[in-house]
């Protein structure tokens, strides 16, 4: 079953809404958690089990990621802007990046771990996925990356 998906309260933020110092800052107080609701392997994540739901998306239903690839991911996605609206010094509730084959990412922080974020694919049929996939390239065309 997919997850449902085109969620209308996502927004990416205007790209100055920080600059390169608070980027720099939320990257080192933000970090990657793994849910084993997105897993069906554990990886190198530390998790003792898994437990996929059917209404989540698996980040390893097309390859394994590495939980370095992850916490990169994490970054780059918040070095690049691609985070949700939000209040300078708090935390985005969105982070979107996109992998070197072209795979986009969303991750996600809850109301009881604010900072901690677990990511997963976007599927082909979330319209959202487009828009991040262009708005990373315009993004990355702009940094020179």
């Amino acid at each position: 079953m997919n997850r449902a998906g085109n969620n209308p309260k996502r927004r990416i933020a205007v790209q100055d809404l920080l600059d390169e110092i608070q980027r720099a800052r939320l990257v080192t107080v933000s970090t990657y958690v793994a849910s084993g609701h997105h897993k069906r392997n554990p990886g190198d994540y530390g998790l003792e089990r898994t437990n996929p739901r059917p209404t989540k998306s698996l980040c390893d239903a097309v390859r394994i990621l590495k939980m370095a690839e992850a916490k990169m991911l994490l970054a780059n996605g918040i070095l690049h802007g691609m985070v949700s609206p939000h209040t300078p010094g708090e935390f985005p509730k969105f982070v979107w990046s996109v992998d070197g084959n072209g795979t986009v990412y969303e991750a996600k922080t809850d109301g009881n771990a604010r900072g901690a974020y677990h990511g997963y694919p976007l599927e082909a049929e979330d319209d959202f996925r487009a828009y991040v996939l262009s708005e990373w390239k315009k993004r990355c065309r702009l940094v020179g990356k």
